[in-house]
Formats: structure tokens, C-alpha cells, sequence
């Protein structure tokens, strides 16, 4: 739901670290898997729409963003699925991976037990991000305004919000202007620098001679397609989710294309390979955002890159899925 509203992956990660993973701590759970678990999850936000790899993606490719968010349901709520078969397999099999055996971070007097709310309590409590989930995904498939205007149209009804439930105060509000616009001034220059080496590729005939070395190499699509991914998730240890995005995808595109593929089911393929490079070391971007976010120095980046490989090896597996079954990306399809 969270992933419904932001379209950002960064965001997710940074907000369930100070909500989540506290409570998962004083509960019993083991460090390693309960930041594992906010880590492997915050990826949803690129896929689930809105999205703002999606419409990069769309905008490289020339492809409705419409189309994009469509296709991003059906692999979002497959990858969730597999998650949680997978935290429900992890607790059976293996048991000290999710359970913290030794008591140093739970607290004695947690209860699993839930205090009791009345059904208005509740309500009160979910209507506001429900509300934003409808403005946001209504609007954009009901055709009152476009992706783009969506953001815009979100962040009105977000501040709207906050104001009314006085959650947000001049000062903070300052500070997330400030924040906000260093944050667009980075990924502006980054998506300028990205675009002119990307163009400048295109001039030097690179796109046209990589094409030829591959066909050269391989007739096969599916080894083509076995490198395309290899290289992703190299660069995803590096660079980026943008920066591969705007790099890659004229690359491979034409080549793909060559072989009758779908660009929509391309795009999903791709968002899926470079997203796992938010889990993965060096770079890993989700795992740093969850380490800076963290209250506890018990809990070391180490453990977070640990505690995410689970969740990378299952999103490696939902890739496998959606490449040996490619109607699964088209949701329109799973019933006949």
C-alpha cells in the first residue's frame, strides 16, 4: 500500500526502518532479518504503480505509462507472494535466521497480542493513506490527470492532510522543502549527465556495434537475454537504478526488438534485474538508507546486506518466472 502511494523505493525503506523494524526487535525477531525484511520490501515501491522507474522506462521507450503501471501489478503482487512464502518458509526451515535466540534486542514484557481498538479507531487510522492510494490510482486510471500530474496532485493532498491533522509544523515543513530540493537537484543532474553520455553513445554508433557483437556472438534470445540481466545486476552493485535505466535500455532495446519482444514486457524484466541492485553490495541504496535510518549501532551494515540476500535470491526467482512465463507480466491474461 505504502509502494501505492510513493513509487519510490528509497522512501519505503526509510520510513518502515523507524516503523517497523523497532517493533520487530521488541517482538523477538533476529536484527538481520527484520532490516532484511523492510529491505527486500521497499523494492516493491519500483514496482508497484506508480512508479518512477516505470515512467522513465515509458519516456525512454515511448511506451504509455499507462501500459507500464498496468503491467507492474500482476509481477508486484507475484513478487509479494513469494516473499511472504518465503518469510513463512525461513521460519520453519530455518528458524535462528528469523528468531533472535540470544534476547539481546526483545523486550521480556512484548506481547503478541494486540491492544483493542474500536472499528472508528481503525478507520481513523488507515483512511488517510487509503485516501491518497485512491486520489493517486484513481485519478490516473480514471483519465482525470496524467502520471506526471499525479505526483503533484498526491503531494497537494499529502500536505493537505498533515495540515489538517496538524502532523506538520513550519519548521518541518521548511526542512522538507529544503530536503525535497536537494534531493530533484541531484536526480536532475544525474538524469542530464545520464542522458547526454547516453546520446553521445548514439552518435558514436555504440548501440549499432554492440547489436552486431551480440547477434555475432549468439542467435539465441535467451542467451542475449541471460547477458542483458548478468550485466544489470553487475551495474546494480555500482550504479544507480536511473543512471542503468537511462544507460542500458538504448542499448538493448533495438537488439530486442530485433527478436520481437515486447517492450512492455522488456520494461518489466528490467525494473525487476535493476532493483535487485538496491539489496546487493557495494552500492546497495536501500541497505544504506536503512542503516542511516536506524537507531540501534548494535545492527551493522553487514547485517543488512546479510538480511537482504534472501529477499534478492527470491526476486532473482520471480526474474526466472516472468522470463520462462511471460504472460504473467499481463495481468489481463492469468484468466483466460
Amino acid at each position: 500500500m505504502f509502494a501505492a502511494v510513493t513509487g519510490v523505493s528509497i522512501a519505503s525503506a526509510a520510513v518502515f526502518t523507524r516503523v517497523a523494524v523497532p517493533e520487530m526487535l521488541r517482538l523477538g525477531y533476529s536484527p538481520r532479518f527484520a532490516v532484511g525484511t523492510v529491505a527486500g520490501s521497499s523494492v516493491l515501491g519500483m514496482l508497484i504503480p506508480p512508479s518512477i522507474l516505470l515512467i522513465i522506462y515509458a519516456i525512454l521507450t515511448e511506451q504509455s505509462i499507462g501500459m507500464m503501471f498496468f503491467a507492474g501489478i500482476g509481477p508486484g503482487l507475484i513478487l509479494s507472494g513469494v516473499y511472504c512464502a518465503g518469510i513463512f518458509g525461513m521460519a520453519y526451515l530455518v528458524p535462528g535466521f528469523v528468531y533472535d535466540d540470544t534476547g539481546r534486542f526483545s523486550d521480556p514484557s512484548a506481547t503478541n497480542t494486540p491492544p483493542k481498538r474500536s472499528a472508528v479507531e481503525l478507520l481513523g487510522k488507515i483512511a488517510p493513506i487509503l485516501s491518497l492510494v485512491v486520489i493517486v490510482l484513481g485519478g490516473i486510471y480514471g483519465g482525470i490527470f496524467t502520471p506526471t500530474e499525479a505526483g503533484a496532485v498526491g503531494s497537494a493532498a499529502a500536505l493537505i492532510l498533515a495540515l489538517g491533522r496538524r502532523k506538520l509544523s513550519l519548521p518541518a515543513f521548511w526542512g522538507v522543502l529544503k530536503e525535497t530540493g536537494h534531493i530533484t537537484a541531484s536526480v536532475c543532474f544525474l538524469v542530464i549527465a545520464a542522458t547526454m553520455y547516453t546520446r553521445s553513445l548514439g552518435l558514436a554508433g555504440v548501440p549499432v556495434e554492440i547489436g552486431n557483437m551480440v547477434r555475432t556472438a549468439t542467435e539465441s534470445f535467451i542467451v542475449v537475454l541471460l547477458i542483458y540481466i548478468a550485466v544489470i545486476l553487475f551495474l546494480g552493485t555500482i550504479i544507480d537504478s536511473v543512471s542503468i535505466l537511462l544507460i542500458m535500455v538504448p542499448l538493448f532495446l533495438p537488439i530486442m526488438q530485433g527478436f520481437g519482444v515486447d517492450p512492455i514486457w522488456f520494461g518489466i524484466i528490467t525494473i525487476i534485474a535493476v532493483e535487485v541492485g538496491l539489496l546487493t553490495p557495494p552500492l546497495g541504496m536501500a541497505c544504506f538508507v536503512i542503516k542511516g535510518c536506524l537507531d540501534d549501532d548494535r545492527i551493522t551494515l553487514g547485517d543488512v546486506f546479510f538480511g537482504a540476500v534472501p529477499f534478492a535470491i527470491m526476486m532473482i526467482f520471480v526474474l526466472g518466472l516472468l522470463t520462462i512465463w511471460p504472460d504473467l507480466v499481463y495481468i489481463d491474461r492469468w484468466f483466460g
